[in-house]
Order: structure tokens, then sequence, then C-alpha cells
């Protein structure tokens, strides 16, 4: 939801006919239900709910995209002027949930505004029958995780969030590998990447004029209404920086740092957490971070400590790194690192380019050729392209292989992060009971109270 355009909004809303309302009448679409799985032109009536540049990136226009909602109108201008085929037929609403009660043809939706809006939107969709595409921080509480995992489990509808790693070969290949044991036991994993924001700073009350054409109220949304500044429209790396409206690095890229651990070592709820930062933490997230997530042993798997490292320093401690030198002559900038007895696994902070280097190798080798990896049986499906595989499942009435089920789970071990980072202490977490133990302080972080007025 970014602001990039000079239009105003009282011409643009008196030229399209936005602001709740449809902005021309479009031609009616037939569901692709209707037409059969294997009919040519089966295609899905999709929305995208957030038209920032994000969200115009993703959206698969290879589907029949019949709707757009967004609180900022210079978004809407550039969706309807992008020159994409049919861009100038869809419709154009300030309001998401007028645009789910409009659209009757509609079948699923792109949720693409900021962290503060994702499990809300994804939620009203789902109620009402649409399949789900969500970018990725899936939510801003370990409650909502929560809440968005059971919907799931209920509606029968695809979903699938936006970490476009887990659809890649080497990522389901590095799951086959650890799980097959080539590693051995493995009992630590660093997720880390060397992005940084300013020292924890307060809240700017200056506020800054507001843009024509940005409805400021529907934009923060379910969060609270902060004083205006013009820097909160810079894309996720602006307001993910203020814990108001986003969870910094540990939500926006532990999203995919965190999937191949959670999921390779089949790692389930979190037992404790603590975090070590260089500064007081004020009202946005920290310069630099050292996240540490205990897990209990499952099945024939140790316990295991699960470590997220972010700012200019971050990386792995210097005994493993050392492991990637031969390879890589110094340690990569991002990266996820798998830590066995018998060997390490790398890839990057996307769970992608895997790496295995057993002891007695010289460099790493790629999952998909080091011989110790080849007599291990391909039991996952393939990877495949991201975006393709929630189309194709929501077409085939399928799961995805990375629906809101699980992400909710990855993402929740990120909010019980950011619990212990706004506590500032180490925490014990009762995932079953959703709380934090002996602390009932905690309480409105795991579930903050949203503004009700856009819900």
């Amino acid at each position: 939801m970014q602001h990039r355009s000079p239009t105003t909004r009282r011409t643009f809303l008196k030229g399209l006919g936005v602001a709740g309302a449809a902005a021309a009448a479009a031609p009616h679409v037939v569901p692709a239900r209707v037409l059969g799985a294997d009919a040519p032109s089966n295609k899905l009536n999709i929305a995208l709910l957030g038209a920032g540049g994000r969200g115009q990136g993703i959206l698969p226009w290879s589907e029949n995209v019949i709707a757009a909602a967004d609180a900022n109108a210079g978004q809407l201008a550039r969706l309807k002027n992008s020159k994409r085929p049919g861009a100038e037929k869809v419709k154009l609403y300030e309001d998401y949930r007028k645009l789910l009660d409009q659209e009757k043809s509609l079948e699923g939706v792109v949720v693409a505004a900021g962290q503060r809006w994702h499990v809300y939107m994804s939620k009203a969709a789902m109620l009402a029958g649409k399949h789900v595409f969500c970018e990725k921080p899936l939510c801003h509480s370990a409650a909502e995780a929560r809440e968005i995992r059971e919907l799931a489990k209920k509606c029968k509808v695809a979903t699938q969030i936006g970490s476009q790693g887990g659809s890649s070969g080497s990522f389901r290949r590095s799951m086959e590998v650890i799980q097959a044991g080539v590693l051995g036991p493995v009992r630590e994993v660093h997720c880390w990447i060397t992005r940084s924001f300013p020292k924890s700073a307060a809240i700017d009350t200056n506020e800054d004029p507001i843009p024509e054409g940005l409805n400021w109220d529907c934009w923060c949304g379910p969060s609270k209404v902060l004083p205006f500044k013009k820097y909160y429209l810079g894309g996720c790396l602006a307001w993910g920086r203020w814990l108001e409206y986003g969870d910094g690095h540990l939500a926006d890229m532990g999203a995919h740092g965190l999937n191949l651990p959670w999921r390779a070592l089949k790692l389930g709820t979190v037992l404790k957490a603590s975090v070590e930062i260089p500064e007081p933490l004020k009202d946005s997230y920290p310069s630099a971070t050292k996240f540490r997530w205990d897990f209990a042993a499952r099945g024939n798997m140790p316990e295991a400590a699960l470590y997220w490292h972010d700012g200019p320093k971050a990386g792995p401690p210097e005994e493993l790194g050392k492991e990637l030198l031969s390879t890589y002559k110094k340690v990569p900038n991002d990266g996820v690192l798998f830590a066995g007895e018998k060997g390490i696994l790398f890839s990057n902070a996307w769970g992608v380019g895997g790496v295995v280097r057993l002891k007695g190798d010289e460099k790493c080798r790629g999952v998909l050729d080091h011989e110790a990896c080849k007599p291990v049986p391909a039991t996952l499906p393939k990877g495949t392209d991201h975006m393709g595989e929630w189309l194709r499942a929501a077409k085939a009435g399928e799961k995805t292989f990375q629906g809101f089920e699980t992400a909710a789970d990855i993402a929740e071990i990120a909010m019980v992060g950011i619990i212990t980072l706004r506590l500032g202490k180490p925490i014990e977490w009762d995932s079953e009971a959703l709380k934090v133990k002996g602390m009932p302080e905690a309480d409105p972080l795991v579930q903050r109270e949203p503004r009700k007025k856009w819900l």
C-alpha cells in the first residue's frame, strides 16, 4: 500500500466510481468450477486485496482478475493503468468487505496488504468460501496464528502462504535428506540475514500531511491509528519496522528462514524462547537480534535449538561458519544451516539451493547430487511454481504443500519470539493453552485487541 501517484482521491474516485462501488460494469464471467477441470477456458475469478507493488507483482493475470481493493486510491490507479490484459475492466473498491459482498462470481483472493491485515482479510475470504493466497507474514500475533490454522482445517478452500522457497525442488529434497538421517541427529539450526534497521526508536507523534487518495484510518485497519508519517508507506521494510504494524525481519524473512527447519525436523511447538538485542527496545524492531527457541525430542529426533539472527553481523557461530568457507570463501549474507552429528546442510534463507558437507568432505555438494543423498527415496511432491500450485489446488479441490495449517504453526514460532522481545525476558510457552507460563502480563501480546471498525 505505497503512495507514489499524484492522483487525487477526489479525481480518481469520481472518474472510476470506487469507494465501495464497482468502477465499471464488467462482463459476467462464468465461475471456473462450472466449466470443468479440463476446459480450455478454466480460469478462476480472482481479486486482489492490497494493490501495492508486491500485490501487483504476484497477481496471477493468467486468471480472470475481476476486482481489487485498497485504502490508497493511487495504488488502484496504477493497477488500472498497468497495461495488463484486462486491467481496464477490473472493478475497484476501497473497502475489501464490500468487494467480498458484491462480487458474486469471485472464487479466490490474493491478500497482499500489510501484515496487520493478513489474518482478517484471509478469514473474511475463507468464511465467504473463497480460496486464499496470502503473502507472508501470515499473522501479527500467536492467537491469530492459532485462529487461522483452525479455520483452515474446517474450510474447504485451498490456501497458500507466500513462502516461495518451499515450492523449489531443492527445498523438498533437503527435507527428505534430513528426515532420512543423512546428517545424523540434528540438535541445532541457525537462520540468518544481514538486513538491518536503525536502532529501536519511539513513535514520532509529529504528523505529516496525509496524501490525497489515502484513507489512513482504513490503511491502519485493525491496528491503532498512529500519527501519519510518510515513511509508513514505503513497503514491508518501512511499516514492518514499527511493531504496531509489523514484526520486523523475524516475521518478514523468518517466514522463509524458519520454514525449512520446522518442516524438515518436524519441530512441533516451542517450549522456550529468548532473545538478545544490542539496545533498549522502544516502538520499533531493533537494529540486530539473536532469537533462540527450544523444542522437545520428537520420535527418533533429539531435542533441538533453533536460532534466528539478523543485523549487519548476523551469521552462525564461528565454528559452524568455517564449514562453509571452502565452498563460499566467506559466510553468505543469508542462510539456514543444520548442524548434524555427521555433517551440515546449508541453504539460502528461502530454503533454496541446499548443499551438504559430511565429515571428510572437502566442500559442500548439492542435495540433488551428493552421493550420500542419492539413495534417499523421493517421497514429497515435486517442486513447482508457487502461485501455480495454489491455482491448481483451487481448481482441483486439493490441498497445497504450504497451506495455512502448516504456515500458521511456523508463524507461531515467530510470534512467540516477538512476545519474548516485547517482554524483554526469556519465556516458557504453553502452546496448548496459548499462554506464557507464569506471566499474565504477556496476555495482551499473545492476543492483540484489534480495532473492529474495518473488520
